[in-house]
């Protein structure tokens, strides 16, 4: 399981542990480490396509 798992079930876990006590800033954090998770998810997945169009215009350039 990667970082961005790790700080989305985090971020669950203190979001609900927020709003099950009455915690609005555990809650906010819980909600932001979240929104962190998907931060990292959405930048490895351009770095994985910027990685995959790089190969692709190189393997065309060999060709020529």
């Amino acid at each position: 399981m990667g970082d961005s798992a790790m700080d989305k079930i985090k971020g669950k876990a203190k979001e609900a542990a927020g709003k099950a006590t009455g915690n609005d800033r555990m809650a906010a954090e819980g909600k932001t480490d979240q929104a962190k998770g998907k931060a990292k998810d959405a930048m490895e997945n351009m770095k994985k396509r910027a990685e995959g169009t790089r190969d692709s215009l190189t393997d065309k350039r060999d060709d020529i």
